[in-house]
């Protein structure tokens, strides 16, 4: 699994998925939350800007990334 680190202790759920570059901008991101294909920790999330800290994993379709 791959590990992006974060400068500050949190980061926005939309944030991390443009650094992790599993989206381009928000607007990608909120259809793919409306049909609950975002999940935090193996939880489906419709929230764009949850908070995130390291050691949180994200799940984008069949992509995790963890938050370094």
């Amino acid at each position: 699994m791959r590990e992006i680190k974060i400068r500050d202790e949190m980061i926005r759920l939309g944030q991390f998925l443009k650094l992790a570059d599993l989206v381009e901008s928000g607007g990608d991101l909120k259809p793919l939350l409306a049909e609950g294909l975002v999940k935090v920790n193996d939880e489906v999330e419709t929230r764009r800007g949850r908070q995130l800290s390291r050691g949180d994993v994200v799940t984008l379709a069949d992509r995790s990334v963890r938050v370094g």
